[in-house]
């Protein structure tokens, strides 16, 4: 039971600690896949599909907002992602993949 603890310290890592910025687009793309996901068969490529896009708006982000030059800062989040701890891309598939399911309930429900 360790590492459940483990995951929800770095979960309420993420969310206690990221801007309201980084948390608004998390929580756009993950309602909006929730939103778009035919079945709840598809939770698993559908959070995966989401923690690309919110990867790429990332980086978009940097770019247009920071004033970041494209190709180093390209090379710098391939270098930050290869040294990226497993639990925390854990935590992030694990938030993204409960509000994508809970999106998913609601338009179920929604649209019966």
């Amino acid at each position: 039971m360790h590492f459940l603890m483990d995951i929800w310290n770095t979960i309420h890592t993420i969310l206690t600690t990221s801007d309201l910025i980084t948390l608004a687009v998390m929580a756009l793309i993950a309602l909006g896949a929730g939103f778009m996901m035919q079945s709840f068969g598809s939770i698993v490529t559908t959070t995966v599909f989401s923690l690309i896009a919110f990867a790429l708006v990332g980086y978009v982000r940097a770019i247009t907002m920071g004033g970041q030059n494209a190709s180093a800062f390209a090379t710098k989040d391939w270098q930050m992602f290869q040294e990226l701890h497993m639990l925390t891309l854990v935590a992030y598939a694990v938030t993204f993949a409960v509000v994508i399911a809970i999106a998913h309930v609601a338009r179920s429900l929604l649209m019966r």
